[in-house]
């Protein structure tokens, strides 16, 4: 029987508990074998520049998931042409393990903007998405919400953002209990973001 490996997309600058609780949740409450983190080169709907080195973010995605078998580190999209869309990652990946069954996992927020990915179509007719919750006060699109492909998860609400985390390091705030304990120090001694 093929394993069933969600993906969990991100540029994960840098990772955090909130990426840790999700895809551990989806791990130990799902039907979903392994949870892989897709460290992302380039999401087309980001800014470059604000992105620390590739090999940096899958380094702390690697330290942050010590412990946690049934999480994975991936740099599948490393060699893929930038920038690189989901699709086409599906599609390498596919190829490259036929032996797993693969599936997305994003939040509401993505769902909603689900429309303007590159074939999205495709996506959504030939993957399970497994959808965790975000605070929001829009409404998922009608066309997405009954989808037989998308499963809304009851994963816990986690409203960190990377972002959050980037300008408070770079403004001397103590955010550590929102990275984990490695992660943090990764970044303290690389000096990141300061």
């Amino acid at each position: 029987m093929q394993k069933k490996v969600g993906l969990f997309f991100g540029t994960f600058n840098p990772i955090h508990v909130g990426h840790l609780i999700i895809a551990n949740y989806l791990a130990e409450h799902s039907d979903l074998d392994e949870i892989w983190l897709v460290v992302t080169p380039h999401n087309p709907h980001k800014k470059k520049k604000t992105l620390l080195d590739d090999i940096h973010r899958l380094a702390m995605v690697r330290i942050a998931i010590e412990g946690y078998p049934k999480l994975q580190a991936s740099n599948i999209e490393f060699d893929l042409p930038q920038p690189n869309y989901t699709v086409k990652t599906l599609a390498v990946l596919e190829e490259k393990y036929p032996d797993k069954e693969f599936c997305l996992i994003m939040g509401e927020d993505n769902l909603k903007s689900l429309h303007k990915w590159k074939n999205y179509e495709v996506i959504l007719e030939r993957f399970a998405i497994y959808v965790y919750p975000r605070v929001s006060v829009e409404t998922t699109k009608i066309q997405f919400s009954n989808h037989n492909n998308i499963t809304k998860v009851n994963a816990p609400i986690v409203e960190i953002s990377s972002t959050f985390i980037r300008k408070n390091i770079a403004s001397g705030n103590n955010i550590r209990p929102m990275l984990p304990k490695n992660v943090w120090e990764y970044l303290d001694e690389m000096n990141f973001y300061k």
